[in-house]
């Protein structure tokens, strides 16, 4: 039957996060720490008005491109947080969680044949969404001495004169790297110059822990190249609720709005009206939120640091990816030993690109508790290894 199929499709090779996961659902008692999921429930206020909208029957269609209202807050957000002014009638749209937008951006920007860069290691869905815009991605290899920074050499190196995007994913799933404003205008002045476009996934733009995130669109000449991506998943704990959204010059949402139209209809409607009190009423929740995490954050890298295991400290998002090269295991050979025998899952770099060989993904949205008992198994497995 595999001849009748979209060879395209069936040359996509599944997510190297989910084979993970199947596998702690197969065993018991596993501490897992390598879903990126939020371990706080969403605040009772935001679910308070999601269950309010569902009493009062709002449970229609929304417009194709979200509430009004929603995008209205939206265009607010933007503008306190990263002074960018987008229209909401025209320039957002509200999308089924920030992985709709990678894809239908990219489907609005791509003609067959044209190069999206992606660096890596990165998240997951950016290098199939490429190949089913008909794309041919192109890979940038981050390097740990580099801080896993995007630097103006690999960026310019890697356009041709097929290039159309470059994905900037920062702060950065897995690695937890940020980019500076400093680093963002670098790499602006080359994409100006090389008239390409940016897709810049933006949803752990709340969980920076160094200094406040900087948008590459706020950055002069930027805004009309750039499609900026974001979401209510990582920041207001809202995995579940499924929205995202995506802001860009109206030529480009326009086109953008066409395929959610055929595909989608609309994002979520209770979701969506949870989302306006959380753009209203959050900014404490999301406070409270990131210090906490960043208290297990400093607590893991100590932790690293008193096993002897190399790993950068990383100022953005939830993740750490401490490098377990000196035990002569890839990625995966290391995890799936850990897991078998220490009964803790992690994801192997590698799921992330090849890049991401002899490198962990480790989550820190789980509580304190559950992370010390993790940390404390991995101590024991790596003295057994460097004993042996």
């Amino acid at each position: 039957m595999t001849k009748e199929l979209s060879e395209k499709v069936i040359n996509i090779k599944p997510s190297g996060i989910r084979k993970f996961f199947d596998l702690v659902t197969e065993m018991g008692d596993v501490i897992s720490l390598g879903v990126g999921e939020p371990d706080f429930d969403t605040p009772w206020h935001i679910r308070d008005e999601g269950i309010y909208a569902l009493e009062k029957g709002k449970t229609f269609y929304t417009a194709n491109s979200g509430l009004k209202e929603l995008r209205r807050e939206i265009s607010n957000y933007i503008k306190r947080t990263q002074n960018i002014e987008y229209n909401p009638n025209n320039e957002i749209i509200v999308t089924v969680g920030g992985s709709e937008a990678i894809d239908i951006g990219l489907r609005a920007l791509i003609n067959d044949g044209d190069e999206v860069i992606i660096p890596q290691p990165s998240y997951v869905s950016y290098e199939p969404c490429a190949i089913l815009a008909n794309a041919k991605p192109v890979i940038i290899n981050l390097k740990s001495e580099n801080n896993f920074r995007l630097t103006p050499d690999e960026l310019s190196k890697a356009i041709t004169d097929k290039t159309k995007v470059l994905i900037l994913p920062y702060p950065n799933n897995p690695t937890g790297a940020i980019m500076d404003r400093e680093d963002l205008e670098k790499i602006a002045r080359i994409i100006k110059e090389k008239d390409i476009y940016v897709m810049s996934d933006e949803i752990y733009s709340e969980l920076s822990y160094k200094e406040k995130h900087v948008s590459i669109a706020s950055l002069e000449g930027m805004r009309e190249r750039t499609i900026l991506i974001n979401g209510f998943s990582k920041a207001y704990a809202m995995t579940g609720w499924r929205l995202g959204y995506a802001c860009a010059p109206k030529e480009i949402i326009k086109q953008m709005n066409k395929i959610h139209q055929y595909a989608i209809m609309c994002a979520p409607t209770t979701s969506q009206y949870a989302a306006v009190d959380a753009l209203k009423n959050g900014d404490k929740d999301i406070e409270f939120m990131r210090k906490s995490y960043d208290q297990r954050r400093r607590y893991l890298l100590n932790a690293f640091k008193q096993m002897d295991i190399e790993c950068f400290e990383p100022f953005g998002a939830f993740y750490v990816f401490p490098c377990i090269k000196e035990f002569g295991m890839t990625s995966e050979e290391f995890a799936t030993r850990f897991l078998e025998e220490e009964k803790v899952a992690l994801i192997p770099g590698t799921a992330f690109g090849e890049s991401g060989e002899y490198h962990l993904r480790i989550s820190y949205a789980y509580s304190l508790d559950n992370l010390k008992i993790a940390m404390e198994r991995l101590s024991r497995f790596v003295n057994r290894l460097r004993k042996h």
